[in-house]
This record gives C-alpha cells, structure tokens and sequence, in this order.
C-alpha cells in the first residue's frame, strides 16, 4: 500500500532515526555471522516481537534444526536457539526431511504448537509431524507424525482464525508415490485430493475434517499454501507445482473457509516467476496490508537459499505484488517506502591495504572489482568520506562477487569500531547484494573497512550503495 499523508508525517519522525531496509534475494546476515536459516519459514508475533521458526538448511537437505529467530523491526533477527534439534533416531534423526515449519498460539491450552512437513529422504511417508512448547522459542516436546486424515501430506501451513480456531493447510496424494516431490511431478490422478484446508481439535494436536478442497486439475494444481484473513476475507497464497524451480504463483479469496472460493490468479508481474520466489508466508500487518515472504531456492546449495519479502498492494479483494531492490518497514509495519536516495561508492577507488588489488569482474559497475581482501596477506579495503544527512541506524548494501561453491566472510569495521562478522553467499556473474545495519554519523567523514577473519578470503567489493537521508 502506498503511505497516506498521516503515515508520511509518522514515517518521516522514524526516518530520522533509522532506515533499515529488506534487500529481496540479498544475503541476510545474522549477529552469530551467519546467513539467516529459517526456510520454509512462518511467522508470530507475542508481545510486540517478531518471531520466526524456519528450517537450518546449514548442514544441508537432510534435518539438524528448526530454528527460531525473534525482531522488532523485521530487518534485524537474531538467533535465539533451536527449537527441535537432530535425535539419534526416529522422526528427528540422521538422513529424515523437515519442512515448513508453522506455529500458532493456543489459547485454550496455553501452548505454543508446530506443525511441520515430516519425510524420509525420499519423500516417501509424506507426513505432517506436531509438536508443543512452553514458550515460542524454548524447546519443543516432539508429540508424533502421521498422514492427516489418512491422506499424504507435504507442502503444508497454518492459520489461526479470529475465533480462535485452527487451521492445517495440506497439500496431499492419494496413493503412495515415492519420487521425491520437488523432484518430480505426479499427475493430476496421482494427487487428485490436492490442496485442502483441514479443521484443527481445539488443542490444535489432530486434524478433524476437511473444510474444503482444490483438486489437482487445471489452474488448482498447487501447493506451498498460506493463508491471510484482511476483514471478513480470506485470501490463500500458493505456489504452482514445478518442484523447486520457481513459478507464477496464485491466489484465491473467499467470504468463507468452506466455499465460495475464487478463480485462482497470479499476483506478481507476468513472467517474474514471482521474483523467482515460492510462498512460505503471509505476515499481516494491517486491516489492510500484509508482506509476501517467499524462499527462493537452491536446489543444489539449500543453505545459500535466500528469502524474496516483498510488500503486497491489496484493494478489496484484488492483490499485486511489484518487484523492489530493498524497500523500508514503516509505521508499525502497515506501511512502506521506497528505499532512500543513495550515493554509490566503487570498490576500486577505496584505499587498499596489504595485497588487495583490482579483479576483473564484467558485470560489475565499472568492469572492476576489489579483490583479495583477507587472505594470507591479510589484504584490506577502506572506504572513506561516506555521507549521511542524518545520525542514525541504517542499511547499507554492499556489492559483491564471490566465485566460491561457500560461503565468504569479512570482519566489517564502520567508524573505527571493533567490527562484525558479515557473510557473502556463493554469487558469480552478477554481483549480489550482502546486507549491513549500522549506524552513522551525521556529515561526510563516515568510514567502512573490510578485512579477512582469519587468513581466509572475503568477498570481491564491487560498490557500496549508502543511504543519505
């Protein structure tokens, strides 16, 4: 949604303090050093805290974690712990698949209770599992997994209406099928249950009946559901089936769970294969607004796997989504901007230390980049006189190369400061965008450095793109 001329006057008294910004698709480092890992994330919010429970895809495909993350602006997340952690053996050991994972609050029980996709390497069990917890990013007592109502289950969500009452979200196949599902694609006759929204006992441990159904034909073959409530309207997001790769992904709306639902129709840009991005989210923040959050996969390198959030522009029950390099949470997040005006700062023109030295890169800026920083020889790039119009904490973008298979790292030094650890995903060709919130001084004698961790290499620095005012 665009601001009102109120919103504009309440963003403008925040702007002058902070201009944190989401970068889509953009490498989202953690305070542990780390890219973020909550794929396949959901979202709730106690007490005025974001929190955000995703799969840790650090070990790669086969589980080690569901971790939990917790922030009050949506930009900055830090980890918390691990909420279910590898066993042994059983459900939660060596070599087994968890996806998804949702949680919601019980209001009867006083429990916080998961719901994720449970599976064998192979995708074989297709199961949903549950589990509860005392608080939302303490450890969770696993309960059990099972197929809901006898019917295969993988891509799957969560929804908690206003009465209280919950929801699964399940995508299912009628006989066993055992090709790894976003591997391969089953017919129309293989998984002709489809999508269905399955009603929740009212301590949300088992399901109770179907409320309604999308069979798999036509415009209803999807999955990766998610599902919002904007007044008496019920808006469910989902993904078409093409197993990891990216695709045009739908909506639907209804005045009620259990008929009248829609057409299913895309809401990004034709083509954009929504930003290259499948649904894992829907976060409302308004009677009015809501963010798309999305993962956008590496099949081959699931960890490197980044999160497309984008804001929705929704008008009754007609939703957009446009496609944006970093946009600003405002007002309590029912509103956004457009990122700040920015000055570019190339990573040639930095001062070098040690033995960085200038890299070919062809998609760079100016064909050029700044290359071995860290390293042996403990190379270093200083950039010197960045301006901004305001003292406050900000984004800054840095971008970079890395031709590496992992990820690189840097020890960051912003005004003299002792540094933070930022991380570089896998990017070659294009140069990607890694994230940096800190703060800066008012004028033009702000500083940034980068150096090695260690003796190892960190990224190739095309440019910095800083934030003015």
């Amino acid at each position: 949604m665009r601001l009102s001329s109120l919103a504009i006057a309440a963003v403008l008294s925040r702007v002058a303090t902070a201009s944190l910004q989401i970068v889509p698709g953009g490498t989202w480092t953690t305070p542990n050093g780390e890219h973020l890992q909550a794929h396949g994330a959901g979202l709730i919010v106690v007490n005025g805290t974001y929190y955000m429970v995703g799969e840790d895809k650090s070990g790669g495909h086969s589980f080690s974690n569901v971790n939990c993350y917790s922030s009050t602006d949506l930009v900055q997340w830090t980890l918390v712990g691990a909420v279910l952690s590898r066993t042994a053996s059983g459900d939660l050991g060596p070599n087994r698949v968890v996806e998804r994972p949702k949680v919601i609050y019980n209001d009867k029980t006083k429990k916080y209770v998961l719901w994720m996709h449970m599976d064998s390497s192979s995708y074989g069990e297709a199961r949903v599992a549950v589990a509860t917890g005392d608080s939302v990013c303490g450890k969770y007592q696993y309960i059990r997994s099972f197929q809901p109502l006898g019917r295969e289950s993988r891509d799957m969500g969560l929804f908690k209406d206003d009465d209280g009452k919950g929801y699964l979200l399940t995508e299912d196949v009628c006989t066993s099928f055992p090709d790894r599902h976003r591997e391969h694609h089953l017919t129309s006759q293989q998984r002709k249950y489809g999508l269905r929204i399955v009603g929740l006992t009212d301590d949300f441990l088992s399901p109770t009946e179907n409320v309604f159904g999308w069979k798999l034909d036509g415009g209803a073959r999807v999955e990766a559901p998610a599902m919002l409530k904007l007044g008496k309207t019920y808006f469910m997001f989902a993904s078409m089936m093409t197993g990891w790769d990216s695709n045009e992904n739908q909506y639907t709306t209804s005045t009620s769970l259990s008929s009248g639902w829609s057409a299913w129709k895309k809401f990004a840009d034709s083509g954009s294969k929504t930003y290259n991005s499948q649904t894992t989210y829907i976060l409302k923040t308004g009677e009015s607004s809501a963010i798309y959050m999305g993962d956008r996969w590496l099949k081959d390198d699931l960890m490197a796997s980044s999160y497309i959030w984008l804001p929705l522009s929704i008008s009754g029950t007609s939703v957009t989504m446009k496609n944006l390099v970093s946009w600003v949470p405002t007002l309590n997040f029912a509103a956004w901007q457009q990122p700040p005006a920015e000055n570019s700062y190339e990573g040639e023109k930095a001062t070098y230390g040690g033995k960085t030295r200038d890299v070919t890169c062809s998609k760079c800026s100016n064909k050029i980049a700044a290359g071995y920083i860290g390293g042996p020889d403990k190379g270093t790039l200083s950039f010197s006189g960045i301006k901004s119009d305001v003292d406050g904490l900000t984004t800054i973008r840095i971008k970079y190369i890395n031709d590496d298979s992992s990820p690189r790292y840097a020890n960051v030094r912003v005004n003299g400061d002792g540094g933070r650890k930022v991380a570089f995903l896998p990017a070659k060709g294009d140069p990607a965008s890694s994230t940096l919130h800190v703060q800066l001084k008012k004028g033009s004698d702000n500083t940034v450095v980068f150096e090695g961790i260690g003796t190892t290499w960190g990224p190739d620095v095309d440019r910095l793109m800083v934030p003015v005012q």
